[in-house]
């Protein structure tokens, strides 16, 4: 099998300035997500029993975006200059946000909390339907600056790293930031870091060719949104590539859900050590994610992909079996850097996948699907946990079971079957020839 030397750490200079932005705008992303859970809990809802379903409708507007608006978004991606349309979604999300750190200068009970719940649903709402127009030309853009699968892996690795570095950073700066400063200081950081994305993504695109254009008059809309929906379907790689997403999706849904249930249930573990599990989960998937260029180089895109789900599988697995909080963390560590290894394989397999004007039409299918996938795994490991299984209890050969480590266990086997699943249908090579658009 020929590998590919992966080059640099950031890998040329476009793409480091493409990081720069995205880095600064992640942080100020995760300022403002956890400033306005705090605001909402501690002020708005404060001692009031309606306060977490005020919270879980902050949940639920990024739901909303990336669902109701994800799948047509790739439609006028492919059909716009991708670096305009990344430049676009960074002023009205910097705008937007700036509307409401004026806002927020008014005292409280100005207006009724009703109101202010709705505008910042609706705040929340503008961000992330942006971001489903801005992720995926962001994606163009990798396409045409980073080439090869090791480079490609490299940059998708450096992306999730980035974006676990900033989940470790932005939250412990908010809670500060909204004592001291209060509620439109903090909202200014992000509307500052979207001015400051601007900037540096602005600066990436001097003699830079990111547009699509196509001669003749287009197609409408619906028919270019069915087109994509047919070429996705003509794909049997992307389709096999998207039931394996889905399928591990399951799998680390239910974890996402349970682990808090897990650590004091089966780990014996006080609540207060929660973020204990989150520092391991952080640790891993950065590790595995900056790892993940030299294994994709070294083992190629498919075999980095179902070893990772396998081992990630086995490792949870594992993992569910623990019954103290130290090796808890320790599996839980082991189990997320192969899973996040294989998370940054399945982009430059993607990209190989789908013709350059089809990209934001392919990412359109990937995000709500497995956006979808997650929540119903969210819905239906807690259903299991709170009722069908809830008085679960067997011993078999000697080894207890329990309603959340079985729940966590059937989730690392669904992990495995992803795994297998991959090894089996996905192709070998590197070159994916794309399915002709033009064909039925």
């Amino acid at each position: 099998m020929t590998t590919v030397r992966p080059s640099r750490f950031l890998i040329n200079r476009e793409y480091a300035r493409l990081w720069c932005g995205q880095a600064v705008s992640m942080v100020g992303d995760y300022v403002f997500s956890t400033t306005l859970v705090l605001w909402v809990a501690t002020v708005l809802a404060k001692d009031q029993p309606w306060g977490p379903a005020a919270v879980s409708g902050i949940l639920l507007s990024v739901s909303a975006a990336v669902l109701g608006v994800g799948p047509v978004a790739g439609v006028f991606v492919d059909r716009w200059n991708a670096l305009r349309t990344m430049l676009g979604t960074e002023v009205i999300r910097g705008g937007t946000v700036m509307l409401l750190a004026l806002l927020s200068l008014l005292p409280t009970d100005a207006l009724p909390v009703w109101l202010w719940l709705g505008l910042i649903y609706v705040v929340v709402f503008v961000l992330h339907a942006n971001a489903q127009f801005f992720a995926p030309a962001r994606m163009s853009i990798i396409r045409d600056i980073v080439t090869g699968q090791a480079d490609r892996a490299r940059a998708a690795g450096i992306a999730q790293a980035t974006a676990g570095t900033a989940a470790i950073v932005g939250p412990p700066l908010a809670a500060p930031l909204l004592i001291t400063a209060g509620l439109p200081w903090a909202l200014l950081v992000n509307a500052a870091s979207y001015a400051v994305s601007y900037v540096i993504i602005r600066s990436t695109g001097p003699g830079l060719s990111v547009g699509h254009e196509e001669a003749g008059p287009r197609p409408g809309v619906r028919a270019e949104f069915v087109a994509g929906l047919r070429f996705f379907r003509g794909s049997q790689f992307l389709v096999a590539l998207l039931t394996i997403v889905v399928i591990g999706q399951m799998g680390t849904g239910a974890l996402n859900t349970l682990n808090v249930f897990f650590l004091t249930d089966n780990l014996g573990a006080p609540s207060e050590s929660y973020g204990y599990l989150g520092t391991a989960i952080g640790v891993g998937a950065i590790l595995g994610a900056l790892a993940a260029g030299s294994v994709v180089a070294r083992l190629g895109a498919w075999a980095t992909t179902w070893v990772g789900l396998v081992t990630g599988g086995v490792l949870l697995f594992a993992y569910s079996r623990q019954t103290t909080l130290t090796g808890g963390m320790i599996l839980l560590f082991l189990s997320i850097v192969p899973i996040t290894a294989l998370n940054t394989a399945i982009s430059p397999l993607m990209l190989a996948a789908a013709p350059r004007e089809y990209t934001g039409r392919v990412m359109a299918v990937f995000q709500p699907v497995t956006q979808l996938a997650s929540m119903l795994a969210a819905v239906a490991s807690g259903w299991l946990a709170s009722s069908a299984l809830r008085d679960f209890a067997a011993t078999v050969g000697g080894v207890r079971l329990g309603p959340i480590d079985v729940i966590l266990a059937v989730a690392a086997g669904l992990i495995v079957l992803a795994g297998l699943y991959a090894r089996a249908m996905l192709p070998r090579s590197e070159a994916q020839p794309a399915t002709d658009p033009r064909r039925g």
